[in-house]
């Protein structure tokens, strides 16, 4: 408000539970009846994990999925419900580089952002009589932000210990911007990350054999390092 042009009425927080799927259309409908339309959904909310596959008691990956993909895909039904009528919208989806490759200590998270992948590909191609309204996917690499505080482990009742340095992580407001622009320019799918996890995108996609076995090596080390305490450097790190 202080920097803009914008007054009280131009702004409207709702808090919203991504968990809470039935209260998903009520908020749409608060939204709605606020604006009176909704141009932009922004789908950000999310939390990773640090944890062995062996070690994770599956009510993690039961609360990630339920938490990272249904209730973004949830909230993404009703909104689009909207645009659909209006025949105009942009739906963008913070996914992550872990949604296009793998990496050790985050099997759940990796498997959540596959999913979300997965399902804004195939409904991009469900709305083909809607060429207004478009479905980008945003796959940023590290970032500093307190995702990392926040994360799963191996139950639902322990938080991570040392969440380590986040200085090597790309800034927030870059890749704030570089999402905008993204949005702005209706890319179906920006990956934003600082290299050397680019050049791991790269080779994840262009050359699969390789990138398993890079990152068998530095999935070895990171594993080791997670067991003595001391964070990774690995593009899992997002």
């Amino acid at each position: 408000l202080e920097i803009s042009n914008l007054s009280e009425k131009d702004i409207l927080v709702l808090p919203l539970d991504l968990t809470q799927r039935s209260s998903h259309e009520a908020a749409t409908n608060s939204v709605l009846k606020h604006f009176g339309k909704i141009d932009v959904l922004i789908n950000n909310g999310g939390r990773s994990q640090r944890s062995l596959f062996v070690d994770t008691n599956l009510d993690v990956f039961s609360a990630i999925i339920e938490l990272n993909y249904l209730g973004t895909i949830s909230l993404t039904k009703y909104v689009l419900n909207h645009m659909i009528q209006r025949r105009k919208g942009k739906i963008v989806t913070v996914s992550s580089v872990m949604g296009i490759m793998g990496a050790p200590l985050a099997s759940g998270y990796c498997a959540s952002k596959h999913a979300l992948q997965g399902f804004f590909n195939s409904l991009r191609t469900e709305l083909t009589d809607y060429p207004e309204i478009s479905i980008i996917n945003i796959c940023p690499g590290p970032v500093q932000s307190k995702i990392i505080q926040n994360v799963f482990t191996e139950n639902l009742a322990k938080s991570l210990e040392n969440s380590g340095d986040q200085s090597h992580k790309m800034r927030t407001d870059r890749c704030a911007r570089l999402t905008l622009v993204s949005t702005a320019n209706d890319l179906k799918e920006a990956w934003i990350s600082d290299n050397p996890y680019l050049a791991v995108c790269y080779l994840w996609q262009y050359a699969p054999t390789w990138a398993w076995w890079l990152m068998n090596k530095m999935g070895k080390q990171r594993i080791q390092n997670f067991k003595s305490g001391v964070v990774s450097l690995c593009p899992g790190s997002s």
